[in-house]
């Protein structure tokens, strides 16, 4: 089977290294990468970054499922002949519809579709394959998770806290657009779990569990609730990011431990009514005064934002608009905490920040708000990096994110386990025509494809939060949190499904985990933003850089 496998993962590696070779030759000008040439046909490299992931991640997983140390068997042995032969199938197909527009000859599509290809496609995917991984899930077997025994007790430290504190009062703020309760709040500070990004030096865990400790804390509260308890160590590990990216020693040592203890609650402002991930046109700005600067303008999407105690700002230092995003720093604002769905806070010198929650169909708890800051002052001292990090926000910020949209990745991993585990159970329980529904052979080919997805994608996430403890993995983090948004979709979409009406019902939680999931694909960076302008063009950079 393993030789099988690497056989069409092989193929597929070469077929994407063809069409990315022609995809940069063909945006090039003068030796160097257009933009606007890539986007006169921006669907061919969306979909270069779509199939790079699932090669990718096709490539990582063969090597996971046959190494018996990951504790990985028969099971992940057979969700990775089905994802390697899923993945070459989608591809080829693609390619074969557009063969000129790939750069692919048509006798290098022929060849895709040979024979022996054809056969190895109809074996890896054959529905007897679905029903054998699907039969060990509907038992209750996902798959092992190889994780290593600090973070296994991590991973159940956090599984008991989710399922004794969050899942009980998930369904009831969602329906109810409710605060997150401070029993969750406290119960997250006692367990640590504000410090997991941030190093020892600061009081944090990341030199004990790197970024996997922080992948696994964060899957493990997503499944519980993603709104209430998932994304709670998002926002300390974005600005703890960016103050070990950028920050002064006075700033690591004041702002780090506050954060890693869960004193201060943290949230970030960085999109705007009319910018989002295009931060080079931000408007908001911040103007110099005696001690401090002067924020004024509208953040839009500041999750957490009333609950907190202290906000990251991306804001313009630079009037001079030509700089774009070299105009930009980062400053940390404080403010009072605030329940419920509105705040405003008025300073002593009359600056004032106003907050209005954003009504949303899913995510709630957080809360998402609109911030209109007027004249708000923030002394020097809070400007990320001083004087010698001013204008250099930006670079600050990219930091962070790129820790965020791996950390998303988790997130989505932890809402597609509870989506399959709720369609595992409903299925084992529900019948139809005088039979479960977990009998019937549709019903398998969705669960197992569910199993492999979560899987296949928690896996190779993990991977690249091992890269990134390296100091590596940055596209690799976009690319992953790309993918794994996308996917989750499908995986809440058809736990809701095979749960028939009662799907649509709120009485299960299974409407949640989806109106949850399509959020995954907006924030942290938009997908088109993140397959156009961060995947493709960095791997097409790649192919340039080579080629000179």
């Amino acid at each position: 089977m393993k030789e099988n496998i690497q056989k069409l993962n092989e193929q597929l590696e070469v077929t994407l290294k063809d069409l990315t070779r022609h995809l940069a030759d063909n945006a090039l000008t003068d030796g160097k990468l257009s933009i606007d040439k890539m986007d006169e046909n921006q669907y061919v490299h969306y979909n270069l970054a779509w199939h790079t992931a699932e090669a990718n991640i096709a490539t990582f997983f063969v090597n996971h499922a046959f190494d018996a140390s990951t504790g990985s068997g028969e099971l992940e042995q057979e969700i990775a002949y089905l994802f390697a032969g899923e993945a070459f199938n989608k591809l080829r197909s693609e390619v074969a519809s557009r063969p000129a527009e790939y750069g692919i000859s048509d006798e290098r599509v022929a060849e895709l579709f040979a024979p022996e290809m054809n056969k190895l496609v109809q074996d890896a995917c054959s529905h007897e394959r679905y029903n054998k991984v699907a039969d060990q899930v509907l038992e209750g077997n996902y798959g092992a998770h190889g994780l290593g025994e600090d973070h296994l007790m991590m991973r159940d430290t956090f599984r008991q806290f989710a399922e004794e504190q969050v899942m009980p009062r998930a369904e009831h703020i969602h329906r109810n657009d409710e605060d997150i309760p401070d029993e969750i709040i406290n119960g997250l500070i006692e367990l640590g779990a504000f410090g997991i990004t941030i190093p020892g030096k600061y009081n944090g865990y990341l030199d004990d569990y790197g970024n996997v400790g922080m992948m696994v804390v964060t899957e493990e509260l997503s499944r519980g609730g993603l709104s209430i308890a998932g994304s709670l160590i998002t926002r300390p590990e974005i600005l703890s990011k960016a103050l070990l990216k950028g920050g002064t020693e006075e700033q690591k040592d004041k702002w780090l431990p506050l954060l890693a203890s869960g004193e201060r609650l943290n949230s970030v402002a960085v999109t705007e009514p009319n910018y989002g991930s295009d931060v080079a046109g931000m408007k908001v700005a911040a103007e110099k005064t005696d001690g401090g600067w002067l924020v004024n303008g509208v953040k839009t999407w500041c999750t957490f934002a009333g609950r907190a105690d202290t906000m990251l700002i991306l804001a313009r230092t630079e009037k001079d608009l030509s700089l774009k995003h070299k105009g930009m720093s980062i400053l940390i604002a404080e403010k009072p905490r605030h329940s419920g769905h509105r705040f405003e806070h008025t300073q002593d010198g009359g600056g004032k920040m106003e907050g209005s929650a954003i009504a949303t169909i899913g995510y709630r708890g957080m809360h998402s708000f609109e911030v209109n800051f007027d004249n708000y002052f923030v002394p020097d001292e809070n400007v990320i990096g001083g004087e010698e990090g001013r204008g250099k926000g930006f670079y600050m910020q990219m930091a962070g994110f790129a820790g965020g949209r791996v950390q998303t990745a988790a997130r989505a991993c932890g809402v597609m386990q509870a989506a399959m585990e709720a369609a595992v159970r409903y299925s084992n329980e529900r019948k139809v025509f005088n039979k479960e529904i977990g009998k019937y052979q549709l019903t398998k080919w969705k669960i197992a494809r569910m199993a492999m997805i979560t899987q296949a994608t928690r896996q190779y996430s993990l991977s690249v939060a091992r890269m990134m403890d390296e100091g590596k993995g940055q596209m690799e983090a976009t690319l992953i949190k790309f993918y794994a948004s996308r996917i989750s979709e499908w995986v809440t979409r058809e736990a809701m499904q095979i749960h028939g009406g009662m799907g649509y019902a709120e009485e299960y939680p299974v409407s949640r985990y989806f109106v949850d999931a399509r959020v995954f694909s907006i924030f942290e960076g938009a997908e088109e933003v993140m397959a156009l302008r961060v995947c493709a063009r960095d791997l097409l950079n790649q192919v340039v850089a080579v080629a000179k």
